[in-house]
C-alpha cells in the first residue's frame, strides 16, 4: 500500500469530503509501514473495505415549529464498520452536519472503539437540526420525527447511537422514548440514558474523567505526576468541565476555559463552580466570568489560548482548533504534553510539529475514549439487566484508560524512547479491526 495513491483514489471518489479524507489520511501514514509487512491485507483488499461504510442511511425529517410551520431537516446515519461489534457511535445535532463530518466520525470511532477493548464496531449520525433557540416543544418533536425513520436501523446488538453534540440527556430521553413507542419493547438501544431507566453511573463524566486518567498515566510514565501541574483547557462543555474537575481531585490547576466568543484566563486557577453555574445552569456565556472574577482576563481571540504557558493542553472544543501557530507556540513554552479531549481538534500540520519535535501528543482516538467506554460498560449492564455503581464503572473507566495508554506505548515507541501515541493507537486498533474482517470473510 502506498498511503498517497490511496487517498488521492479517496478524493476522486469523496469529493469535497476534507474532514474524512482528513482522518483516513492520518491513520494510512501511521499504518503504512505495518500494513507492508502483511501481504495478506493486501491480497483481500483491505484498506479499500476499511475506508468504506457499510452502510449510509439518508433521510428527510419534516417537524413542526411552534407556528405550526413545516420543517425540513436532513438526517444521516453512517454505519462504518461492525467487525468488532455493533455499530457504536454519537448522535449530533448541528447546523454544521454533513457526510464528511459524520464519516470522519464514524471512522475514528471504528479504530477508538477498538482501543477500548469492548466488543463495539464504529457509527456516527445526526442532522443540520439546532436545537439551539428551540422551545422544548419544538426539539421533542423534531426527536419524535427522527426516530420515525431511524429506528428502522438500529437496535441493542445492531446500532446503539450515544449522544454528542446537541445531543444531551432530554434528546436521548425523547429518542427513546420514541423508539420504546414503536418497537414497543424497553432494550438498551441507546447509551447515555438517565440512570432511572437503564444509564449508568459516570456517562455524563466519562469522556473528561477518562482523559485526566490517561494524562495520568503517561506523568507517571515519565515519573510525574497530576498534583501542582498547570492546564490549559479549551471549551467548555461536559468534556471540558468533568477533565477539569478531576485534575482539581488530582491537584492540578485550570488556567483557561473558551466558547465560542472566547477565552478567560487566569494565573491563579479558575473557580471550576462559576463556570459550571454559567454554563450548565444558566447556559451563558464563558466571559460572565469576569462578572465575579474582574481580574480574570478575557479575549475573544480564541487561538491565543494556546498561547498562555502551561504544562498540559487539552483542546476540548471542536476540529481543528489547534493549529501550526498554536502548537509552536505550546512548544516553545514548554507544554508537556498535548492530550486531545475532542475529535481531531489538532490540524495535521500542528500534529506533525509534535511528532517531528517528540513532543508528547495523544490524539483523540485515544485520550478520549472514556466516553465510549462507559457506553460500552452500560450496554453491558443493559444486557445482563442490572447496574453498577458508581465506583465499580469508576474503576472499570479507569483501567480501560490505563490499558490503551499501555497498548499505544506497545505500538508506538521508537528505538529512541520517544512514544508516537499517533501511530501507536493507529497500529493497535488496526490490527485488530484488521484480524475481525479477515477471520470474518469477506464483509
Amino acid at each position: 500500500m502506498n498511503s498517497k495513491d490511496v487517498i488521492n483514489r479517496l478524493e476522486k471518489k469523496n469529493p469535497g469530503e476534507k474532514e474524512f479524507l482528513q482522518a483516513v489520511g492520518e491513520v494510512l501514514e501511521s499504518i503504512e509501514e505495518i500494513y507492508n509487512l502483511h501481504p495478506q491485507f493486501d491480497a483481500v483488499s483491505l484498506i479499500d473495505r476499511l475506508t468504506e461504510p457499510e452502510r449510509v442511511i439518508l433521510f428527510k425529517v419534516p417537524w413542526q415549529d411552534d407556528e405550526g410551520k413545516i420543517q425540513v431537516n436532513r438526517g444521516i446515519q453512517v454505519e462504518f464498520n461492525s467487525a468488532l461489534g455493533p455499530f457504536k457511535g454519537g448522535l449530533r445535532f448541528h447546523p454544521s452536519v454533513n457526510l464528511s463530518i459524520l464519516k470522519f466520525l464514524a471512522f475514528e470511532q471504528t479504530f477508538k472503539n477498538s482501543l477500548t477493548g469492548l466488543p463495539m464496531g464504529g457509527a456516527e449520525g445526526g442532522s443540520d437540526f439546532n436545537p439551539k433557540g428551540k422551545s422544548t416543544n419544538e426539539v421533542l418533536r423534531f426527536c419524535q420525527s427522527y426516530m420515525d425513520e431511524l429506528y428502522r436501523h438500529i437496535g441493542p446488538e445492531t446500532d446503539i447511537p450515544a449522544g454528542d453534540i446537541g445531543v444531551g440527556s432530554r434528546e436521548i430521553g425523547y429518542l427513546y422514548g420514541h423508539y420504546k413507542r414503536l418497537v414497543n419493547r424497553f432494550e438498551g438501544v441507546f447509551t447515555g440514558k438517565g440512570t432511572t431507566w437503564g444509564g449508568s453511573w459516570i456517562r455524563k463524566e466519562a469522556t473528561g474523567y477518562g482523559l485526566a486518567y490517561l494524562v495520568q498515566r503517561y506523568l507517571e510514565d515519565h515519573d510525574e505526576g497530576i498534583k501542582g501541574k498547570t492546564f490549559l483547557i479549551s471549551g467548555a462543555g461536559n468534556v471540558a468541565l468533568y477533565a477539569a474537575e478531576k485534575v482539581y481531585q488530582m491537584g492540578g490547576k485550570i488556567l483557561t476555559f473558551s466558547d465560542s466568543e472566547g477565552f478567560i484566563y487566569d494565573p491563579h486557577g479558575i473557580d471550576l463552580s462559576v463556570v459550571r453555574e454559567i454554563k450548565e445552569l444558566n447556559r451563558g456565556r464563558i466571559k460572565e466570568y469576569i462578572d465575579k472574577y474582574p481580574k480574570t482576563i478575557f479575549s475573544a481571540k480564541r487561538n491565543e489560548l494556546w498561547k498562555v504557558k502551561g504544562d498540559i493542553a487539552l483542546p476540548c472544543a471542536t476540529e481543528n482548533e489547534l493549529d501550526l501557530e498554536a502548537a509552536k507556540a505550546l512548544y516553545n513554552n514548554g507544554c508537556m504534553l498535548v492530550a486531545e479531549g475532542a475529535n481531531m481538534p489538532t490540524t495535521p500540520e500542528a500534529t506533525n510539529f509534535f511528532l517531528q519535535n517528540k513532543a508528547g501528543f495523544i490524539p483523540g482516538k485515544a485520550a478520549n475514549a472514556g466516553g465510549v467506554a462507559v457506553s460500552g460498560l452500560e450496554m453491558t449492564q443493559n444486557a445482563m439487566k442490572l447496574m453498577w455503581s458508581r465506583e465499580d464503572v469508576d474503576i472499570r473507566l479507569h483501567r480501560i484508560m490505563v490499558d490503551i495508554h499501555d497498548t499505544c506505548v506497545k505500538y508506538g515507541k521508537e528505538n529512541d524512547g520517544y512514544v508516537n501515541f499517533v501511530k501507536g493507537a493507529n497500529v493497535a486498533a488496526f490490527l485488530k479491526v484488521a484480524q475481525a474482517m479477515i477471520d470474518q470473510g469477506i464483509m
